[in-house]
C-alpha cells in the first residue's frame, strides 16, 4: 500500500532546486499555475455516494488539485474510490486507509474532504484541523455545542472551513434569497418550507459484521450499537438520532439556509421555536427522528417561517408580493414575473454575488485565505436553527432561544427542560 505520494509538492521541488548547482532544463508541465508545485493536495474521509459521486468525482476535476489518498471503514469503498483515482491520473499512487488516523499523520496533504455519516462530521473536522490541514465537510452538525466547538477552532487556526451545501451557488435558490432579501417582495413576513418525509426502518435481528468493514469505527463516538443488516445504508442512518436527524437536518440543510439568508438571519437564528410531530414507536423501528413534522419559528426581525414535511418547495411571502421555487432547484414563480426579471443582488447591501460550486469555492479559498461562501460559522447557524426544532417536538415544548449567546433565556426552565443539549461521546478508541 502506497502511502506517500511521488508527486513534487512546493516544498520538496524548492529543495530539490537548491541542492543542484547546474541549470535545469523542466518540462513545460511543470510551469504555471497547474505546476505541481502549485495543485492543492487532497485526502477524503468517506467513500459512499456522495464521497464518490458528488465530491470525488468534482474535486477530480479540477485541474489544480491532486487527490493523493482516500479513506473509508469499508475496504470495498476505500478500493472503489481508489480506483476512481488512478483512472483519472492513469496511474497507480492513490494510498488507501481504512484508519482515518494514519491519513491525517501525512505532512503532504493541504486539505481533507469528509463525506462520513454526521456524526463524524465535526469529530473527524476538528481533528483534520488540529493537523494543520484545511476542510471540506458534508453538512450538518450533530449538536449545537459541537458546531460551536468547531467554528472557534477554524478561528483559533486561521483555516478555511467550507461546509458541503451547493444552495448558495445555485441560481435558483441565489436569487430566490436575494429578491427577498432586498425588498423586491416588500417587507418579508413569512417563508414557508416543505421537507420531502423520510420512512421510519423496523428493528433488525443482530447480525455478523462483514469482513471488509470496521464496526467499531463505523460507529466512532456514537453509543454503541450491535451491527445490524441495514443500519448503516444512508437512508437508515439518517433516520436514527445517534448518527443524523432525519429529513429535518438532511433536507432543511438546504432550503433552510435558502429562507434564513432570504429573511437576512443567516449569521443569528431564531428567537422563538415550537411544532408537532411523529416520533416511530420504539419498539417496532430503529428508526427514532420525527416522521412527520410541523414547525413555526419566530425570528427577532419579525419573520415567521414554518417547516413542514411534504414535497420540496419553497416560498418568501412580503407585504407586496411573493416568490416561490418549487421542487428541488425547481420552477419559479412570482407574485409579478417583474421580479423574476431581476437579476443582480451584489451591489444590495449585506448580499453577496453568487459563488461558484462549492469544490471551486474551497480550493479558491485555500489559495486566498478568504473565507468561502458556506464558512464554519454560516453552517453552525443553519444546523443550531434545525437542532432547535428537533428539540421543540421532543420536548413538546415552545422553546425560546438567546442566538447572541447560543443559550436559552436566563430563568426560562420550560426551554431548557427534559431536553438533550449535549449527548455525551463514546470513547471508540480503547472499544
Amino acid at each position: 500500500m502506497n502511502k506517500e505520494s511521488t508527486s513534487i509538492n512546493r516544498r520538496r521541488f524548492l529543495k530539490m532546486g537548491a541542492t543542484l548547482s547546474a541549470p535545469l532544463i523542466l518540462p513545460s508541465g511543470l510551469l504555471g499555475k497547474n505546476a505541481p508545485s502549485n495543485r492543492i493536495t487532497l485526502g477524503f474521509i468517506g467513500m459512499g455516494g456522495q464521497g464518490t459521486g458528488r465530491n470525488l468525482g468534482t474535486f477530480l476535476n479540477q485541474e489544480d488539485a491532486t487527490v493523493l489518498a482516500v479513506c473509508d471503514v469499508r475496504k470495498t469503498a476505500m478500493e472503489n474510490a481508489r480506483n476512481m483515482v488512478d483512472k483519472k491520473y492513469q496511474n497507480s499512487n492513490c494510498a488507501v486507509y481504512q484508519d482515518f488516523r494514519e491519513m491525517l499523520s501525512r505532512k503532504d496533504l493541504d486539505g481533507i474532504v469528509i463525506s462520513t455519516p454526521d456524526h463524524w462530521h465535526v469529530p473527524l473536522s476538528l481533528l483534520a484541523l488540529r493537523t494543520g490541514k484545511d476542510v471540506f465537510c458534508e453538512k450538518p452538525s450533530l449538536m449545537i455545542t459541537e458546531g460551536r466547538e468547531l467554528v472557534n477552532e477554524v478561528a483559533k487556526r486561521k483555516a478555511v472551513f467550507q461546509w458541503g451545501i451547493e444552495d448558495r451557488s445555485l441560481i435558483k435558490y441565489h436569487r430566490l434569497a436575494g429578491w427577498a432579501r432586498s425588498g423586491a417582495i416588500g417587507k418579508l413576513q413569512s417563508v414557508h418550507v416543505s421537507l420531502p418525509r423520510k420512512p421510519a426502518f423496523l428493528k433488525e435481528d443482530i447480525a455478523p459484521v462483514p469482513d471488509d468493514l470496521d464496526w467499531n469505527m463505523w460507529l466512532g463516538p456514537a453509543p454503541f450499537h450491535d451491527y445490524t443488516p441495514t443500519r448503516t445504508h444512508h437512508q437508515t442512518w439518517r433516520t436514527i438520532s445517534d448518527y443524523s436527524g432525519g429529513a429535518i437536518t438532511d433536507w432543511g440543510a438546504h432550503l433552510v439556509d435558502t429562507a434564513q439568508v432570504g429573511a437576512a438571519m443567516d449569521n443569528s437564528g431564531p428567537s422563538e421555536v415550537s411544532g408537532t410531530g411523529t416520533l416511530p414507536d420504539p419498539k417496532k423501528y430503529q428508526s427514532d427522528v420525527p416522521v412527520d413534522f410541523n414547525l413555526h419559528y419566530r425570528y427577532a426581525n419579525g419573520v415567521d417561517m414554518f417547516v413542514q414535511d411534504g414535497k420540496v418547495d419553497i416560498k418568501f411571502v412580503g407585504s407586496e408580493g411573493w416568490v416561490r421555487c418549487a421542487g428541488w432547484d425547481g420552477v419559479w414563480s412570482a407574485s409579478s414575473n417583474k421580479i423574476l426579471r431581476i437579476k443582480e443582488f451584489g451591489n444590495e447591501a449585506n448580499f453577496w454575488p453568487r459563488p461558484q460550486i462549492e469544490h471551486r469555492d474551497f480550493l479558491d479559498s485555500m489559495k486566498s485565505r478568504k473565507q468561502p461562501a458556506y464558512h464554519a460559522e454560516a453552517g453552525h447557524r443553519l444546523s443550531s436553527t434545525l437542532h432547535l426544532g428537533h428539540m421543540a417536538i421532543r420536548s413538546g415544548r415552545t422553546i425560546r432561544w438567546d442566538p447572541a449567546k447560543e443559550a436559552f433565556p436566563s430563568g426560562d426552565t420550560d426551554s431548557a427542560k427534559s431536553i438533550i443539549y449535549k449527548r455525551p461521546a463514546r470513547d471508540w478508541q480503547s472499544a
